[in-house]
Order: C-alpha cells, then sequence, then structure tokens
C-alpha cells in the first residue's frame, strides 16, 4: 500500500443500495469441496500486544485511558454515531464513564484481543476491532467486534486496518481458516465480508439474544487456501494509480474481489 498518511477520508460509496440488499437475502452458499486432508500438528501463535502501523491507520491495543475519549466523542456526536452501536451487544454508552469501564473490561479479556484503530493524520482513535474465537491448534481465528466512527467507516483507512489484521492472522501466524461473524440483518457487515473476499457459508438461526431481540447470525470465512488471491486482490486495489487526484477509486474492491473469486471458482 503507497497511499500517504493523513489519507482516510477516501470514501467508498455502494454503488446500488437496492442491489447490496438483495444480494443479502438471496445470498448464496460459497460451495467448497468437503475434505480430510493430513494437517501439520504445529500451533499458529496467538495474535500478541502488537502495533501494526498502515499508510492511514495505526492499530494499538485498546488502552481505556489512553483511548475512552476519542472513542466516546465519535461515537456519540450526532444520532447517526449513536445509530453506529446498533448491531453491537454494547452501546452506545450513557457517558464517557461507562465506556471506558467497558474498554477496561476488553482489555482485561485474556482471550480476546482488542484494537484501537487510529487515524495517523490526527493521532485519533476513529474505531475498534478484535481477534477472537483464537484457536491456535486447530489454526482458526476470527475478526470481530468491529465499530468504526461514521466519518470512518467505508473509507480505504477503514479497509486498511482490516488488511493489516487479516494479513498479520494469515501471513504471519499462519492461521489457516478466518472467520467473520454477524448479525444477518446486519446489511453493511455482510457486504464488507464480501467485499474482503469472505465467502458465505450459512445462517445460524436464533443464535442469540443481544440488547433483548433475537439475533441469527450470518457466518463467512476466507480460508488459507483462498487467502493469497485475496490478498493480491486488495494489493491492487491499493495501488495509487486506481485512485484520482481527489482520491477516488476508479474501480471497486467489491467489483474486484466479486472478479478475483469467480476466476478462482473456474
Amino acid at each position: 500500500m503507497h497511499k500517504q498518511a493523513g489519507t482516510t477520508k477516501t470514501i467508498i460509496k455502494p454503488s446500488d443500495e437496492a442491489e447490496s440488499r438483495r444480494a443479502m437475502i438471496h445470498e448464496t452458499l460459497y460451495e467448497r469441496p468437503i475434505n480430510d486432508d493430513p494437517v501439520s500438528a504445529s500451533l499458529a501463535p496467538a495474535p500478541s500486544r502488537s502495533v501494526f502501523t498502515g499508510c492511514m491507520v495505526r492499530l494499538e491495543p485498546i488502552d481505556p485511558d489512553h483511548h475512552t475519549a476519542a472513542l466516546y466523542r465519535a461515537g456519540h456526536a450526532s444520532e447517526e454515531a449513536r445509530r453506529s452501536w446498533d448491531f453491537l451487544p454494547w452501546g452506545p454508552f450513557p457517558n464517557e464513564g461507562a465506556m471506558h469501564a467497558q474498554l477496561r473490561d476488553f482489555a482485561a479479556q485474556p482471550d480476546r484481543l482488542f484494537y484501537a484503530i487510529c487515524d495517523r493524520a490526527t493521532g485519533e482513535a476513529v474505531g475498534k476491532a478484535t481477534y477472537l474465537d483464537i484457536q491456535p491448534t486447530a489454526k482458526v481465528i476470527e475478526i470481530g467486534g468491529i465499530w468504526f466512527a461514521p466519518q470512518f467507516a467505508r473509507t480505504s483507512g477503514a479497509t486498511e486496518a482490516l488488511f493489516l489484521m487479516l494479513a498479520h492472522a494469515m501471513d504471519d501466524l499462519g492461521y489457516r481458516r478466518m472467520q467473520w461473524r454477524c448479525n444477518a440483518l446486519n446489511e453493511k457487515s455482510r457486504a464488507a465480508a464480501r467485499r474482503l473476499g469472505y465467502r458465505f457459508e450459512g445462517i445460524w438461526y436464533n443464535h442469540m439474544i443481544v440488547k433483548g431481540r433475537n439475533r441469527d447470525t450470518a457466518w463467512y470465512s476466507i480460508l488459507d487456501t483462498e487467502w493469497p488471491a485475496i490478498r493480491s486482490t486488495i494489493q491492487t486495489w491499493f495501488d495509487p494509480t486506481n485512485f484520482d487526484a481527489d482520491g477516488r477509486q476508479r474501480r471497486s474492491l467489491s467489483t474486484m474481489m466479486t472478479a478475483a473469486i469467480a476466476r478462482s471458482s473456474s
């Protein structure tokens, strides 16, 4: 990725929201061959509390004292910001102290690793994401608990943040399955999964109760055999020649990823 720090304002607009909704409702299971291939007995290391630095963003392990104020401002400054928490099990928060307590709980969890996503241009935290369901023996891991401030969502910086996490787990740590799950009604999350190359695996109905309401969960995954083509597609999308002088993308990642998956399936 060669874009300069401070260019997180590139907005990635859906070409057709109605088409996105139809794709979600009628999403087709991605067929993969069932196998019992031998797998190395080596463990995949659990992620450590490392800092990831990209061109536009910096991912830092959650520090309640350092990140709460900026995340609270970004997540509560408007009604749109407050609605951005709708599909998550926590938030919006009644006050900054309540959010600080939640982040303190996140930071103390031994089996998950929560990151604050910081805009390198301002240093401000503008989102969060988590490694969870970490299974070193099976080499399975998940990225979830994702929240972006409205002004940061659907920017190239948001894409870079998730790409950094994907690449670290798949390339550096050697995981063979990367999961993504979300509320089946969360169109934006499902579209984001497809855009990043995740394949749809199905719905778990009556899976959870979140904020007093039923949640059906949509499941997606990337396998290690699929990752090289996905990585290459995202890197090609990030090439500076794919953006005009105003930072607008010439080819959407969704279009490029759909073509890449079609090629790999043929």
